[in-house]
């Protein structure tokens, strides 16, 4: 390609849209938006600022040198990459080009970064934090309570319905919940969970469709459903009340890692997460490692004894 990728907004805009066509996931989505509107503005200043792998390389480098992440380095790389393709698959690029742009690889990942995750103790005090006497309260300790019973994403919680409760094997599960990558699931909702919800349904009138909806300033229940952002703004609302480095995220973590330490099977516990395999569930929970009973307890030097 000769000309610059960024010569007017409308060619911005069009190119972001072909990378970002064909994409199922709305977190993916917006990550790529963010990662190719940054690289298409950053280009502006690129002496040239052609769409090349010298370019893409230099990218690269100004993303190591603000220090980010290696994940996030390397989803940034990977969202220039599609463009690339969808630039020659579009006849906006040489295939030459795209060829090289896609052996631009991303950084190597040593180990495994430690999640955040609720004590059992922790968890039941977030569950008390909604207060449970207005409608607003009711509803948002039934989102909690999805979240850390069940092990929902937000996105997930913000879709559920209400027919999707069903009684299987004489408990109540949700049922065919859609999640990353298309990939279905039923899950199982524990007692405490289900009573939270039908409190919730009970105060809202809630029957049918979208399990949660929005609350007016008045306190009135709409007939709209909420997103998954919304969900995500309501769990830190409460959740810094309790621990301000917990994110929505972490109530999943939470779930799993809680779960996994009360011997739930990991085969059945990769099911209920929705995860593609075992081995991302046992990185997810770091199940390998053990912090109440370390290596280091085992040592037999502690110098605070008198000899």
């Amino acid at each position: 390609m000769l000309e610059p990728i960024n010569t007017h907004p409308n060619n911005k805009e069009r190119l972001i849209g072909l990378a970002l066509d064909g994409l199922p996931s709305p977190h993916t989505r917006r990550a790529y938006r963010a990662a190719l509107d940054e690289l298409l503005t950053w280009s502006q200043g690129q002496q040239p600022s052609t769409l090349s792998k010298a370019l893409v390389n230099r990218y690269k480098a100004m993303l190591i040198d603000k220090q980010l992440a290696p994940a996030t380095i390397n989803q940034r790389l990977a969202a220039v990459r599609r463009l690339a393709q969808e630039m020659a698959d579009n006849g906006l690029l040489e295939a030459g080009v795209a060829s090289a742009i896609s052996k631009v690889h991303g950084l190597r990942l040593y180990g495994v970064r430690i999640g955040i995750w609720l004590t059992s103790a922790g968890a039941r005090e977030l569950l008390g934090v909604p207060n449970a006497g207005s409608v607003r309260g009711k509803r948002d300790r039934a989102i909690l309570s999805v979240l850390l019973g069940c092990g929902l994403r937000r996105d997930e919680a913000a879709a559920v319905s209400v027919e999707q409760f069903r009684m299987v094997e004489d408990r109540w599960v949700i049922a065919d919940l859609v999640g990353k990558h298309g990939r279905i699931r039923t899950v199982a909702v524990p007692i405490w969970a289900k009573a939270a919800v039908d409190e919730w349904c009970r105060a809202g009138s809630i029957v049918a469709g979208r399990l949660f909806r929005e609350i007016t300033k008045c306190g009135a229940v709409t007939g709209e459903g909420i997103t998954g952002q919304a969900v995500y703004d309501i769990v830190l609302t409460h959740a810094r009340k309790v621990d301000p480095k917990v994110r929505p995220h972490d109530l999943r973590r939470s779930f799993a890692r809680l779960a996994h330490e009360g011997h739930a099977p990991i085969e059945q516990l990769s099911m209920t997460l929705g995860h593609a395999s075992i081995a991302t569930t046992e990185r997810y929970i770091a199940a390998k490692q053990h912090f109440r009973v370390a290596p280091c307890d085992l040592l037999d030097l502690d110098i605070s004894s008198p000899q």
